[in-house]
């Protein structure tokens, strides 16, 4: 079974004008702390999301050659990349296909969204597959497939999606956990101030989107003082 961290950041391309404000938004988030990011994009080309997807890679990518340069200050340059961090998880929100082009260490699926056995034979056996449900038999039926990890959400009230589910509350949050042992995510309207409150219920993380934008860096280290 994964572990989660307690933050689940979600790098939304719609807060961005420019991919460089996205890609400098992860940086800061994992400056900050963070291990996971969710990539979304509900409204670009697939050109535009591979793009972007591998410009986050490339943040991430660790140097498979620096053992070797250890010994050996002048290696070939082929095949190198940058150092990066080996302990960043990306995860690709809805498109498996991208998941595995851009290299990501996982993807996240709706309800509307390819069935999760579909998907895992599109990422195979090692990466992440996250399932996002909201309400009881959507948790049960989730549970039941080879999916890593449930969302559950939204929580609290949104404006983060055009067209939210309806509120699950807390007592959704309890509900869920009790209806499975995999790793729950709770998302929607999560704050830090609030952020205590859906742990307690009973989520092992919480996916934020609106309470990093501003000061990201500073934000996230926030989150991870308030949910140890």
């Amino acid at each position: 079974m994964i572990e989660l961290p307690r933050l689940y950041a979600i790098v939304d391309s719609v807060f961005f004008a420019a991919e460089e404000e996205l890609v400098q938004f992860a940086k800061e988030i994992v400056a900050g702390g963070g291990t996971l990011l969710q990539y979304r994009n509900k409204s670009g080309n697939v050109r535009e999301m591979l793009e972007q997807a591998r410009e986050l890679k490339k943040l991430f990518r660790v140097d498979v050659n620096a053992a070797s340069r250890d010994q050996n200050p002048h290696p070939v340059a082929k095949n190198t990349t940058r150092v990066g961090h080996p302990s960043v998880r990306l995860i690709m929100n809805d498109r498996a296909d991208l998941c595995v082009a851009a290299e990501f260490d996982g993807v996240h699926v709706g309800q509307e969204d390819l069935s999760p056995e579909s998907v895992r034979g599109i990422i195979g056996p090692e990466r992440w597959l996250g399932v996002s449900t909201h309400n009881p038999e959507q948790v049960y039926a989730a549970d039941m497939t080879s999916a890593d990890y449930l969302a559950i959400g939204p929580v609290f009230a949104t404006s983060s999606k055009d067209k939210p589910d309806p509120v699950v509350g807390l007592e959704g949050v309890r509900r869920a956990r009790g209806l499975t042992r995999k790793p729950l995510v709770a998302i929607g309207g999560i704050t830090r101030a609030n952020a205590a409150s859906v742990i307690e219920a009973g989520a092992d993380s919480v996916a934020v989107i609106s309470d990093l934008l501003r000061n990201p860096r500073k934000s996230a280290e926030e989150f991870f003082r308030i949910l140890r």
